[in-house]
């Protein structure tokens, strides 16, 4: 329906949102309440619709899912919904993961690089948050972002203790 509407780009916009939405677990389970009445929920659909500013088919789709009590599967429904959009419109994806959030200039410039890695006509790009990397980022992208570009220095620290490792002796007499 969105390409045949010409608005892959604003729907996958909202998928978007919606995957950030439905991460929280507490609203999935709400909406999957069969105690929970109907107009809660759908009050509760109206609020994120304006919020967020949903397509309305967006937000029809969205009745659907929760009407057959699907709402903790809206994580899975928007990646299979990426993987089309992906498809249809010659997109590659990429995470971002970094310790802080990185400028869109330095975000365009990894989009960039992908693109000429992987010749795609697009780049999407997300980002993630791990202050496990001390600083630098890493990228994941490809099919099943399998492929891995790491610029982080807990890669570097890594390379760094394994160069000083010394194997271990056997000192017995």
């Amino acid at each position: 329906m969105a390409a045949e509407s010409d608005s892959l780009d604003a729907t996958v916009a909202d998928m978007e949102k919606l995957e950030k939405i439905f991460a929280e677990e507490a609203i999935a389970e709400f909406f999957d309440n069969p105690t929970v009445p109907r107009e809660e929920k759908t009050a509760l659909i109206d609020e994120i619709a304006k919020s967020s500013e949903l397509q309305p088919h967006t937000v029809n789709f969205l009745n659907v899912v929760i009407d057959n009590t699907r709402a903790s599967l809206m994580p899975q429904i928007v990646r299979e919904f990426e993987t089309a959009y992906n498809a249809l419109t010659g997109t590659e994806e990429a995470v971002v993961t970094s310790v802080v959030q990185l400028e869109s200039q330095d975000l365009a410039q990894i989009a960039t690089h992908v693109q000429n890695i992987t010749g795609a006509a697009n780049v999407r790009i997300k980002t993630r948050l791990d202050p496990e990397l001390i600083a630098g980022f890493t990228v994941q992208y490809g099919r099943d972002s399998s492929n891995f570009i790491d610029m982080s220095v807990r890669k570097q620290i890594a390379e760094i203790t394994s160069e000083f490792e010394m194997p271990s002796v056997n000192l017995e007499v």
